[in-house]
């Protein structure tokens, strides 16, 4: 493994288990509240989300890191 993985907290995390995460915490429209994209607000759903994440560089970076900001808040 190399020195950028062992240090990446988001390192063998899948992007839809970090969306199922953070809808478990904080659900649809609290989500649609902290990251305003229109995947969250209107008829939201995993599978729509994961595929505008997955064409939209800047709101997966949101996403995983609200996610990480989660993970440091529960420490």
């Amino acid at each position: 493994m190399s020195l950028e993985q062992k240090n990446n907290p988001l390192h063998g995390i899948t992007l839809e288990v970090i969306l199922h995460q953070l809808v478990d915490r904080f659900g649809w429209e609290e989500l649609g509240r902290r990251i305003r994209i229109n995947c969250f607000i209107s008829d939201p759903s995993i599978q729509s989300s994961l595929k505008f994440l997955r064409k939209t560089p800047w709101a997966r970076t949101k996403v995983e890191q609200l996610y990480l900001d989660t993970l440091r808040e529960s420490r």
